[in-house]
């Protein structure tokens, strides 16, 4: 799994949950079609009289959330930018996506507005495997964020975090080890340590 596979999953799904921030700080969330994935970008679009476009023009940030029919979930949240050469994207975006043209018959395709996302940070999450598998990747100039716990040397070797672990990701040893691409995040090794040896890693 990469990055350009991450995101045609997006677009295989193509019927993606897309939040952003509204004016007041509060999260809105939408479902909206991934027109094309090319050149490890992601495209999509909306009508200038939309909430969605005024949220990505003031915030220039989206959430995007895809979950297939393997039980495979792709997270991508990233900088939006608005394209130029409007009628080019959208031209475009109606011949590779035809039903647009039921939708937005006609000149009427002409309020859309195209928009991409280049660089942020994806997320690949598979609810098929035992244990679960997950991996991060970085999209152009995105940066992968740290998430999860992480045993530290303050570890006694009582063994509470392997016997409460669901998934069965966590490795006896001197510390003890945590597999992070199988680690649900749920914090309880962190809830159940009794010396505090397990910090989140964002926080390190």
């Amino acid at each position: 799994m990469n990055a350009a596979e991450c995101l045609n999953i997006l677009r295989n799904i193509k019927d993606c949950a897309f939040a952003t921030v509204d004016e007041n700080g509060m999260p809105q969330n939408r479902i909206i079609d991934v027109m094309l994935v090319e050149n490890e970008m992601l495209y999509f679009l909306t009508a200038r009289g939309k909430h969605f476009y005024s949220q990505l023009i003031n915030g220039g940030v989206a959430a995007v959330t895809g979950l297939n029919s393997e039980w495979q979930t792709v997270r991508l949240v990233g900088k939006v930018e608005k394209l130029a050469d409007q009628k080019y994207w959208i031209d475009r975006f109606f011949e590779l996506n035809p039903s647009m043209n039921v939708v937005y018959p006609g000149e009427s395709r002409y309020i859309l507005e195209p928009f991409c996302i280049k660089d942020g940070e994806l997320e690949f999450f598979d609810l098929s495997k035992e244990p679960i598998y997950r991996e991060s990747y970085t999209l152009g100039n995105g940066t992968v964020t740290n998430k999860g716990f992480f045993i530290t040397d303050g570890c006694i070797g009582c063994g509470l975090c392997e016997s409460n672990c669901p998934q069965k990701c966590i490795e006896s040893g001197e510390p003890f080890i945590i597999h992070q691409e199988n680690c649900l995040h749920c914090g309880l090794c962190f809830e159940n340590c009794p010396v505090q040896a397990i910090v989140k890693r964002e926080e390190m």
